[in-house]
């Protein structure tokens, strides 16, 4: 029996080494063409269809905190993160390389496309008066989403996207509610919580309400953004500077 357990160890160590080495040849066209068509059919409900980002973080930064090498990455696809959503992916050791492969390929492009200066971004956002609605390391407004670690979960591209047209993706949390009550006053807002019979919701002074809705008149909630563009507002060089400096923003993490 200990002899049987130690040949299947020494197989399934074998078969790592072996994953490795192939890991680090470089991909073919064709790997990263079948790792992206894997990738979007099984990951981009989390990551993005792009990797950019969305209930799980950012693939495409190119920063890894279960490990960057090509061989930490293929544990993590093949075994997941424990306590996480990540489930571990029971596919074979090809189309994992494939997957790796296709990642690698975004990290490339969001290379070449993070040109601006952070520093500069920095005072952009403040002029702009984003943290009437953003905050970011605890300070700023609540109306907007919290931009903490805004870098880790979205990608330059849709962090761009965002700046200058942002009602093409609207999180599920930002869509403006409106009602209105028996004596006809009306409220603005977004939606906290919602069941059955009450909705919880934040107005635009940031108020917290709690109605039933047999109190209400009527209430909706639009597939719109109370954020506005700055398409108009920032000059391309700006625009860069703005993204470079929310994709460096990050969750600072302690390594012990």
């Amino acid at each position: 029996m200990r002899l049987l357990l130690a040949l299947l160890c020494a197989t399934c160590l074998a078969a790592q080494d072996r994953l490795a080495d192939r890991s680090r040849r470089s991909p073919s066209a064709a790997d990263i063409a079948a790792g992206a068509k894997t990738f979007r059919s099984h990951c981009s409900p989390c990551h993005g269809i792009n990797g950019e980002g969305g209930r799980g973080p950012n693939l495409a930064s190119g920063r890894f905190y279960h490990g960057s090498s090509d061989k930490a990455l293929l544990e993590t696809i093949s075994n997941g993160i424990p306590g996480t959503e990540m489930p571990g992916l029971f596919y074979s050791p090809d189309r994992i390389r494939q997957i790796v492969a296709y990642i690698r390929s975004l990290n490339a492009a969001t290379a070449r496309s993070l040109t601006g200066d952070a520093a500069r971004g920095a005072v952009i956002f403040r002029n702009q008066g984003c943290p009437q609605c953003h905050r970011v390391n605890g300070e700023g407004g609540r109306l907007g989403p919290d931009l903490t670690r805004i870098g880790e979960m979205r990608s330059p591209d849709y962090l761009r996207r965002a700046i200058i047209d942002p009602g093409a993706d609207v999180p599920q949390g930002y869509k403006v509610f409106r009602c209105t009550d028996q004596s006809g006053k009306q409220y603005e807002g977004f939606i906290m919580n919602e069941d059955t019979y009450s909705v919880q919701f934040i107005d635009m002074s940031e108020e917290l309400h709690s109605m039933l809705k047999s109190e209400l008149k009527d209430y909706h909630i639009e597939k719109t953004s109370k954020m506005p563009s700055y398409k108009e507002a920032l000059s391309a060089s700006e625009l860069q500077d703005l993204v470079a400096w929310l994709s460096s923003l990050r969750l600072r993490r302690t390594v012990q």
